[in-house]
């Protein structure tokens, strides 16, 4: 017969917070460290929070600017800017997309057999045609760009971060680009 405070079956948690409880011993010496600091619970937390927003602060304006440091891992690399600054230097059809969408819906809101809803199903269709090749072309002269540029790089997932950044409106794209319309990329 075991007792109900046994630890023979049971198994360690796979979740969790990350960290073992404080014994009882170590929650009192930390509370007494910030008795002796002279904050309490809740200035210790204020404290923290301040800390933590000037960091979040400080990465936010870093990926602004480009820097590596603060970019996150999708975006880091030689190979990651190159497609990026490729990106940012055209002018695609995607980038107009969202506002294309928009005056389809409006459109589309017309009654049925007017001109006006007819010309929105021509407009839907010439935009997919367009998307299509634009994104198409995009592709195969990132590739070749990249060949040259790269050779020895492993290129995988550089088409879709390209299609995923051609889609942003330009103003609300980050990192910002740093590339000029029609500049070259570095």
């Amino acid at each position: 017969m075991t007792l109900s405070g046994s630890t023979e079956n049971q198994s360690p948690a796979t979740s969790g917070k990350g960290r073992p409880t404080p014994s009882r011993k170590e929650a009192e010496a930390a509370a007494s460290e910030r008795a002796r600091a002279g904050m309490d619970k809740k200035a210790a937390q204020k404290l923290l929070r301040e800390k933590r927003t000037e960091s979040n602060r400080k990465m936010r304006e870093g990926m602004k600017a480009g820097d590596e440091r603060y970019l996150p891992a999708r975006d880091q690399g030689p190979v990651k800017r190159f497609v990026r600054d490729y990106v940012d230097s055209r002018i695609t059809f995607a980038e107009f997309l969202l506002p294309v969408l928009i005056l389809i819906m409006v459109g589309s809101a017309a009654k049925t057999g007017s001109t006006v809803a007819a010309v929105t199903s021509y407009i839907w269709s010439a935009s997919i045609l367009l998307l299509l090749v634009d994104t198409l072309l995009l592709r195969f002269r990132l590739r070749r760009a990249l060949k040259a540029k790269f050779p020895d790089e492993n290129l995988r997932g550089t088409t879709f971060y390209a299609f995923v950044r051609m889609l942003q409106l330009r103003f609300m794209r980050l990192p910002k680009p740093k590339v000029k319309l029609g500049g070259k990329p570095v």
